[in-house]
């Protein structure tokens, strides 16, 4: 794997900007691919051989894709919105799975790693950079239920709204009252139509 260094700036190119989320995704990238036995995460070798649950919609998240090259159109890269800084690394091979929380108590510890840095938004970064894995992170050895239908790969379903007909892949059709549904008929939309446009 490449350095800590080249890493965070790879990922500050296509983050946009360095912040402490970076140096935190990057890191526990590092850490959790180190722990599955994951060399080269981005070699065509390894692309298929692990994926990564990601827990909030934050800067960290942008890092673990730049690090890994999980991702969501891959399906390697699976998102879970907890509102929690964490990540899962699942070795698909050999099943071993680890979860990654950035500790809270480590906002309090920057001020012992970059007790000089004055500013506290420099301090975070410089303290996290600094900091052991062990007072940055909480690791948990975990399972994972993978369903078939979350693997990498083409789609291992296909069903139609009985309501809208609209396609659903991969196992995430809702059966109600013997009614196959896609979500969002199923109640399960995010937004509300407006009007259907002509285009």
């Amino acid at each position: 794997m490449k350095d800590f260094n080249t890493l965070l700036s790879e990922s500050v190119e296509k983050h946009g900007h360095l912040c402490a989320g970076q140096v935190i995704g990057v890191r526990m990238a590092m850490l959790g691919c180190r722990l599955i036995g994951i060399d080269e995460p981005k070699s065509d070798k390894c692309r298929k051989k692990f994926l990564v649950y990601v827990e909030i919609d934050r800067c960290a998240t942008d890092a673990i894709e730049s690090v890994t090259g999980c991702r969501l159109g891959k399906r390697t890269l699976k998102f879970k919105d907890f509102g929690i800084n964490a990540a899962t690394f699942i070795n698909l091979n050999t099943k071993d799975a680890y979860r990654i929380v950035s500790t809270e108590e480590s906002r309090e510890l920057v001020e012992k790693y970059a007790p000089d840095e004055t500013n506290r938004y420099q301090q975070q970064m410089k303290g996290y950079m600094r900091m052991p894995d062990k007072e940055l992170f909480d690791v948990k050895r975990v399972t994972v239920n993978l369903p078939d239908y979350d693997m990498p790969g083409p789609p291992r379903s296909h069903a139609s709204c009985s309501r809208c007909n609209q396609v659903v892949r991969d196992g995430k059709e809702i059966v109600k009252k013997d009614e196959v549904l896609c979500p969002i008929c199923a109640g399960e939309g995010y937004f509300e139509i407006v009007e259907a446009i002509q285009v």
